[in-house]
């Protein structure tokens, strides 16, 4: 049975989606792709959404304003179960802007690998991600299913740290290692149909990333009447971190203030060549 609140959500969406198509009167909302950002935990996320949503300033594209597709379960961190995906993002109609934390399993692949779909990914470092992280679960969410243990169970930043890059795989409900928990994520930087992006990137050639992000969606099917050296100004002045309800700092390249030699020998043993694979180490000498 769908509940009051969903059914007024869904109303929400129908009137977005109605002022879009008024506002770009001869590009048809249903001809558009439905746009997707997709990312690992703690990477960015705020950041591709508020990018994706600029294109509701070029184009008739609007927030689902559904909520996030996700893997987990939030309150619990149980595995949902993939019909329940799959059942999320059958919902995004095109023109629709939607986000989540998805692994690359193949049915998820080839659903956001789609015509009609424009999927974007972003990652992070995952010494960044694992700081983050503490102050995240630490500070920021106190639903988050191990607030109580980091807040009273752990007595340090240390100790956090340490559980952030081991995990908790003693748990009913496994939190495992950062190296297993980017593993699953892994696939969709093989997928030519999804644009793979570096937080980092973003914060460093923004333009060029957005040039990048640009040229993708309107490859995807996104239709505008824009210039693309406009468009990338619209894009530009969507980007407003301070607006993220989990915005800290918004740097990369942080985790060299929190990590001790302890904590570097640790990622180490624990990821062995990840940092590698994903392109911000050449080897084990950092």
């Amino acid at each position: 049975m769908v509940s009051p609140a969903f059914t007024a959500r869904l109303a929400r969406r129908r009137l977005r989606r109605w002022l879009a198509q008024a506002r770009f009167a001869g590009l048809p909302i249903g001809q558009m792709p439905w746009l997707f950002g997709n990312s690992f935990p703690k990477s960015g996320t705020h950041l591709l959404t508020q990018i994706l949503a600029g294109f509701s300033g070029l184009g008739p594209v609007a927030a689902s304003g559904m909520p996030p597709v996700l893997t987990f379960e939030g309150a619990s961190g149980q595995p949902r179960p993939l019909n329940a995906i799959l059942a999320d993002l059958e919902r995004l109609q095109p023109g629709d802007i939607g986000y989540g934390h998805l692994h690359a399993l193949p049915q998820l692949v080839s659903k956001l690998a789609s015509p009609g779909a424009a999927a974007y990914f972003i990652y992070r470092d995952p010494r960044d991600v694992v700081v983050s992280h503490v102050f995240y679960v630490t500070d920021i969410s106190s639903r988050h299913v191990h607030h109580e243990y980091y807040m009273h169970q752990l007595k340090s930043f240390d100790q956090r740290l340490e559980v952030s890059i081991l995990g908790r795989p003693e748990l009913e409900v496994p939190f495992p290692d950062v190296r297993a928990r980017f593993e699953p994520y892994l696939g969709w930087l093989e997928q030519p149909a999804v644009l793979s992006l570096r937080y980092e990137d973003l914060l460093q050639d923004t333009l060029g990333q957005l040039g990048l992000i640009w040229d993708y969606t309107l490859q995807r099917g996104f239709q505008t009447r824009s210039s693309r050296e406009n468009g990338l100004k619209v894009l530009a002045r969507a980007i407003q971190p301070e607006d993220s309800p989990t915005f800290r700092s918004g740097r990369s390249g942080g985790w060299k203030k929190h990590f001790t030699p302890a904590h570097k020998k640790l990622f180490k043993t624990v990821t062995g060549d990840l940092l590698q694979r994903l392109g911000y180490e050449k080897d084990q000498n950092w």
